[in-house]
């Protein structure tokens, strides 16, 4: 997984950040000025920057070049709201421009899209007995392959994305099948239900009482 440097001068809010990428399977490191992101720069390699843009010694702005030059794609995580902080951030180079407060989920989304772009994913999933390869859409268990219908794929796909975040019916359905799908929640059970019988995962989507399901992964 990806190694990703958080930039950001409030501490509850790094921490918060830190505390669910690692949760997904990232490793992460913090710095909360602007003399410490550039030192953190110069001493470790990192796939993703999330940057905010006020902070201490150097602003966002001064440091997006120097993560431009380094090679390493910026996110920017601020404040500033209106529109011309976001189009100036996307000219200036930032791959990503999202606004506080912002969901776990849709910061996830985003990272992983720009991770993508970048060709800086490890798309093969391995737990247990299970290889699940995300860009060839292919699902192995003990190497014999599990044929898996798209739908199913795409849920798989979304829990293992969210690995041990809990995710409720509605949302899943909101990111397995799309915006505009008109079903019940029901849905989410059955193939809920196939994805466990399939790969013999009974014991790692949990359900959540009440809630919906976690993919909990060690």
């Amino acid at each position: 997984m990806a190694h990703i440097l958080v930039v950001e001068d409030e501490e509850l809010i790094s921490n918060l950040i830190i505390m669910n990428l690692t949760m997904v399977g990232y490793t992460a490191a913090q710095a909360f000025d602007g003399h410490e992101a550039i030192e953190s720069l110069k001493n470790n390699h990192f796939d993703l920057c999330l940057l905010d843009i006020m902070l201490p010694g150097q602003d966002g702005y001064r440091l997006l070049d120097k993560f431009k030059e380094a090679g390493i794609p910026v996110i920017f995580l601020t404040a500033k709201d209106s529109l011309n902080d976001r189009v100036k951030g996307l000219n200036l180079g930032a791959e990503d421009y999202i606004v506080k407060p912002f969901e776990t989920l849709e910061l996830l989304a985003r990272i992983n899209v720009v991770l993508r772009r970048n060709g800086k994913t490890n798309d093969v999933f391995k737990y247990r007995d299970v290889e699940v390869r995300l860009q060839e859409h292919v699902v192995m268990k003990n190497d014999t392959n599990i044929d898996l219908t798209a739908q199913e794929f795409t849920l798989l796909e979304v829990l293992i994305q969210n690995r041990n975040l809990a995710l409720t019916r509605e949302r899943l359905l909101e990111l397995a099948w799309g915006y505009d799908y008109i079903g019940e929640t029901r849905t989410v059970d059955m193939h809920i239900q196939r994805l466990r019988k399939k790969l013999d995962w009974e014991d790692v989507i949990k359900t959540v009482y009440k809630y919906g399901y976690r993919l909990e992964v060690q």
